[in-house]
């Protein structure tokens, strides 16, 4: 460690910096564990990518054996005993630990401070432009969320049959992935817009939450049924633009419900059966036998 801070306050940030054995060729990346990390972990990445290691490149440093990470759970006796765990699991990733380090350190007091302050308000403000048009759960005394908030559309898929499911999918048209869905409570979106975007993407995050709520009313009104509404046939392709159109809504509001822009996202599959797919893990890696030899 010091010698990677040494090399980190002599030179350039944004080159590889070299502990160990330099690895030159990161094709050959490994997921592992933190205790296996500390040991193997040869190259760190100041690029962006997560902390690269190999198996290839042998122990060392084996005065740091005893400092090592351990889990009372671990397969391995010997891993069992040590400075204790630094993660929830013995195989956890340690890029994590060196993510929140490195963020930490860049922001500094001050910093962090002032990103928490924004993710709060950007959430508060998320959460007073959509209050009108879906439930917000768990605000507290004074009406306000901490740095996320969470839309409730469980009273929709009552009266309409409109999922949140349907909204995710419907978001991809206008150009977002979807926050997080049915976590903690299932039927709802978890909107948590962090400290990272700006006025103008959350206003128009909101406008196209705003836009589908308004879809929902016309399910609501009778003017489409759900199963074929734009909400239901989302995401839309550019291969389903261009094939027979039997829909009961028109292409440009299945393509481009904001308007058109130069900027439109083409998502490269419509929507997808994902509980099947959840239940029924389909595999493209080689066969064990491909492995023999």
């Amino acid at each position: 460690m010091e010698r990677m801070t040494s090399a980190l306050r002599a030179g350039d940030p944004g080159r590889l910096i070299t502990i160990g054995t330099h690895m030159e060729d990161l094709e050959n990346d490994r997921m592992i564990g933190p205790a296996e990390a500390a040991r193997w972990c040869d190259v760190i990445s100041m690029h962006g990518y997560p902390i690269y290691a190999d198996w290839s490149a042998g122990p060392t440093d084996e005065h740091l054996v005893p400092f090592l990470p351990s889990h009372p759970m671990h397969p391995r006796p010997e891993r069992r005993d040590g400075i204790g765990p630094v993660s929830a699991a013995p195989y956890g990733s340690a890029g994590i630990l060196a993510i929140s380090w490195a963020y930490i350190r860049m922001l500094s007091g001050a910093g962090l401070a002032h990103a928490t302050r924004s993710a709060v308000l950007a959430a508060n403000y998320v959460a007073a432009r959509l209050a009108p048009s879906f439930p917000i759960l768990y605000t507290g005394a004074h009406g306000l969320v901490a740095h996320e908030c969470i839309l409730d559309l469980r009273g929709l898929t009552k009266s309409t049959g409109v999922s949140v499911d349907d909204v995710a999918k419907r978001l991809i048209d206008y150009g977002f992935h979807a926050p997080t869905v049915s976590f903690p409570v299932a039927g709802t979106l978890m909107v948590e817009p962090t400290e990272s975007e700006d006025l103008a993407e959350l206003d128009r995050f909101c406008d196209a939450m705003i836009a589908i709520r308004a879809e929902i009313e016309e399910i609501a009104a009778g003017r489409w049924e759900v199963g074929d509404s734009p909400l239901r046939g989302a995401p839309h392709t550019a291969a389903a633009l261009v094939s027979t159109w039997e829909r009961a809504y028109d292409r440009e509001t299945a393509v481009y419900p904001a308007g058109q822009t130069a900027a439109k996202y083409w998502p490269p599959v419509a929507r997808i059966n994902q509980a099947y797919g959840d239940r029924n893990l389909m595999c493209n890696c080689p066969p064990p036998e491909a492995f023999e030899d």
